[in-house]
């Protein structure tokens, strides 16, 4: 029998998973931390509106449930739905099964593409797979896809302003490789190269912070004077409206809380913009659970918001947990209305007629039992 080699190099060390606990090791009792405050007098939230949920996100996540009423699981998804811990867990517990690529999704099942949009080959490997597709992108976005087309189709070099890596500047970038350079912020702008500074256009990721794309555009233009703009903002109404809301509630709070998921690229931004415009102390959670009530020691006044792929559901529990605390004064700071509806993918539309014209198809596509 042959023995194996052997090596005088040290094994290496497994990799050990440690989980981030989601709760401070000991929460104290609202009386202790009361006794511990450098303040005295009345507790305040100022909630900022507009906060949570915009159009795209509600449309993608209305867009899984109704596939998996109509089809049953398991649904697939490229990606996450849109990037939210709980949403995430919530249709996984219901049957959706996330996957990184179309490939890896079973021939002729069924995938959801998510709100962040997909690149042209994404398409072209879940066609030769044969599999159904419902595209969930959020019409913002493709909206910016379409701008990439254009603009490629007449010859223009287009620096796309966004982080490298993120699906959505992924599915953007693909439309048109040839054409495109990411430009991940106004650091990167001194060692662009262009073929010709004469046929320039900028697009944008949809979730950037107004001020930092702003500022790339601004030293874009000043390397580049006859830079383009694209026909219209590319920086989602929805980022946009809850960056504002923060900036006025930031400068009056001691402690904000955002809601929304590390991997959710406007919570981020909302964080750091509560910083740069005066929040004393800033921190993000997904679960009011991760909030340590040792932050609200030197808080009387506490800001809240949330990124635009968080459900209600979630801030509720929050405000909850501050009212608990002597934060029960709410006062809502609101500097927008949001009244924009998209419709449903229109592959869920599709699905949703055939099943109301057949009354003996009841929820789910199945025979209804009644």
């Amino acid at each position: 029998m042959t023995t194996p080699a052997t090596s005088d190099a040290p094994a290496r060390p497994k990799h050990v998973s440690i989980p981030t606990p989601i709760v401070p090791p000991k929460r104290r009792s609202p009386e202790e931390v009361a006794a511990a405050s450098t303040f005295s007098g009345d507790r305040k939230v100022l909630l900022a509106a507009p906060r949570g949920y915009c159009a795209g996100v509600d449309r993608a996540v209305v867009a899984v449930e109704k596939a998996l009423e109509r089809y049953g699981p398991p649904v697939y998804v490229r990606k996450e739905i849109v990037h939210n811990r709980h949403v995430v867990e919530t249709l996984t517990e219901r049957g959706v099964v996330f996957v990184e690529e179309a490939d890896e999704v079973p021939e002729g099942a069924l995938v959801v593409f998510s709100a962040h949009g997909v690149s042209p080959a994404v398409k072209e490997i879940a066609e030769e797979r044969g599999l159904q597709t419902i595209d969930a992108t959020c019409p913002l976005v493709t909206k910016v896809h379409r701008e990439a087309v254009r603009f490629a189709k007449q010859d223009y070099e287009i620096l796309l302003i966004g982080h490298d890596g993120h699906e959505e500047v992924e599915g953007t970038y693909g439309e048109a490789p040839a054409h495109t350079t990411i430009v991940n912020g106004p650091w990167e702008v001194d060692q662009i190269e262009v073929k010709d500074p004469d046929r320039l256009v900028w697009l944008s990721q949809t979730t950037l912070s107004v001020d930092e794309a702003m500022e790339t555009v601004t030293r874009l233009k000043e390397r580049f004077p006859n830079l383009q703009d694209p026909p219209s903002d590319d920086i989602c109404y929805a980022t946009s409206n809850r960056q504002a809301a923060i900036k006025k509630v930031a400068p009056g709070s001691d402690l904000v809380i955002v809601v929304g998921s590390a991997n959710s690229s406007n919570s981020v931004r909302l964080k750091e913009v509560a910083l740069e415009y005066g929040a004393a102390r800033a921190e993000r959670v997904d679960f009011a659970a991760q909030i340590d009530e040792a932050w609200f020691e030197d808080a009387q006044t506490i800001g809240v918001t949330s990124g635009a792929s968080v459900p209600d559901v979630l801030v509720a529990e929050v405000l909850r947990l501050l009212e608990e605390y002597g934060y029960g004064d709410v006062e809502e700071i609101v500097t927008a209305e949001e009244d924009i509806v998209f419709s449903l993918p229109k592959e869920i539309r599709k699905a949703l007629q055939e099943v109301e014209a057949n009354d003996d198809i009841g929820r789910g596509g199945r025979r209804s039992s009644r």
